[in-house]
């Protein structure tokens, strides 16, 4: 009974140390940094959080634009269909209220926009909710697939299986538009928007992935699949090339624009259009990149909003997302170190964004949206005087089993807090997806040694009794 208990603590040990799932706002991960496996031991805890990620978010799946509450106004279930997040009905002029259902609502009261404020009913009809929750999840078990061999085929076909589901099977697949994304809802609301195309921001990620499976050999991700989803990307891209709705999001100035770039260029890399990629990102690097961040690295368009400092996050993740899709596209030039109209860059911005607390502006649950660009900014530019790393550490201690740790190598090389316990292994010479040399020794054991999504509180109690029950009937 004695090590029964012993058995207890090590395992509630563990399971504090487990890293909550959450969602970065977006990101592009060169595959073959992943599949070379150009990353030391000190990302052994980001490689455990990758797999009980994977592993979480799989069990919701697959997802499909089928599954919602509603039907667009085309008639059919395949177009994406999302509501405006931040507009809300006005019923003041539309007589008795009180007799008005919901459905009632969305058609005949005008809708007005309260920036910043979420609509309660915003996610009943959740395509948008679906395809982030499918994006993360076809994202992190392609990452898993490259090193855990023990769950290798489970990983690949779970992503498989979720890309498929929405783009490719007939019965359920995504008709390649969103001309229903984002309605704002009312009698003149029954469209989708500009701001729509934003919904579908994750095929950044998406393309991350099938990179990955394509260039790994994946034997799940066959041929047939490969050419089905080009075919389907090929379309998509003609939507946003040419759809007045598309259109007018690409002329965003401000995060809306940004992101739209990360979805056109990611696709015409998925495509295998690699010129065509980085004419994409050279249009924004030209173009809304040059008057989004003024000389102190403020980003104005941003810090206009209600949430500052989530806005000012949120584009520089999409700024980031940019230059390394530039970078995979075409690395002869470094637009990581290109200056905006005023003489500032990414590393302005972040510096800048990293002087103003959440706090300040009453955001304090964004206050992580910040981690990920942080450890970005310091693999592409350095962190000589530990700026980077003290301002983690500080904020966050347990930054270190972060996965976006594993991809913005040689950032925070030395961490012992970010290596799992393990026989040492000689050095070996590696380098960053930024094209930097570091190095540092391999895990002897890429897979998780111990893994655990911490969903609640109930879970663990559930994995608690389980575990004691295993050992006391040895």
């Amino acid at each position: 009974m004695h090590t029964t208990f012993l058995r207890l603590a090590t395992f509630f040990t563990l399971a504090l140390r487990v890293t909550a799932q959450t969602a970065y706002a977006n990101d592009f991960v060169d595959p073959d940094f992943i599949l070379q496996k150009k990353y030391g031991p000190n990302t052994a805890q980001a490689q455990n959080t990758v797999i009980a990620w994977a592993n979480s978010l799989a069990r919701d799946g697959p997802w499909t634009v089928m599954s919602k509450n509603g039907v667009p106004p085309s008639g059919t279930k395949h177009d994406f269909m999302s509501w405006a997040p931040y507009w809300w009905p006005d019923c003041s002029g539309v007589g008795n209220t009180t007799a008005l259902t919901p459905e009632q609502v969305w058609v005949t009261c005008p809708y007005v926009n309260r920036d910043g404020q979420f609509n309660p009913d915003g996610r009943l009809i959740n395509d948008v909710g679906n395809f982030q929750s499918m994006s993360e999840a076809v994202f992190y078990n392609a990452i898993a697939w490259t090193f855990d061999p023990s769950g290798k085929q489970l990983y690949e076909s779970r992503a498989v299986r979720f890309i498929s589901a929405w783009f490719l099977d007939e019965e359920t697949r995504m008709n390649p538009n969103l001309n229903f994304a984002q309605m704002k809802r009312g009698p003149d609301g029954q469209v989708g928007s500009r701001t729509g195309v934003l919904d579908l921001k994750g095929m950044a990620k998406i393309t991350s992935a099938i990179l990955i499976l394509r260039k790994g050999g994946s034997t799940a991700w066959t041929t047939d699949l490969d050419n089905q989803m080009q075919a389907w990307a090929g379309q998509y891209v003609d939507w946003l090339e040419t759809a007045d709705l598309a259109l007018q999001e690409g002329n965003s100035a401000n995060n809306h624009g940004t992101f739209y770039y990360n979805q056109l260029a990611a696709l015409k890399v998925l495509l295998n259009d690699l010129p065509g990629a980085k004419n994409v990102t050279t249009t924004y690097f030209n173009k809304q990149y040059m008057s989004q961040i003024v000389a102190d690295g403020e980003q104005p368009l941003e810090a206009a909003r209600t949430r500052p400092y989530h806005y000012r996050a949120y584009n520089l993740a999409a700024m980031i997302t940019n230059a390394r899709l530039d970078q995979y596209a075409d690395s002869s030039t470094n637009v990581f170190m290109k200056p905006t109209d005023a003489g500032s860059n990414i590393k302005s911005a972040l510096d800048f964004a990293m002087t103003i607390p959440a706090s300040a502006s009453n955001e304090d649950r964004y206050a992580a949206e910040l981690y990920p660009n942080i450890a970005a900014v310091a693999s592409v530019y350095g962190d000589p005087d530990n700026k980077y790393l003290n301002y983690l550490k500080d904020a966050y201690p347990e930054f270190m089993s972060e996965p976006f740790i594993l991809w913005n190598q040689p950032f925070a090389e030395k961490e012992q807090s970010g290596f799992a316990s393990a026989s040492p292994t000689p050095k070996s010479t590696s380098t960053n997806q930024n094209g930097k040399d570091t190095t540092g020794k391999p895990s002897s054991n890429t897979g998780a040694a111990f893994s655990i999504h911490a969903t609640g509180f109930a879970e663990v109690v559930g994995l608690m009794v389980t575990f004691v029950l295993g050992f006391t009937l040895i």
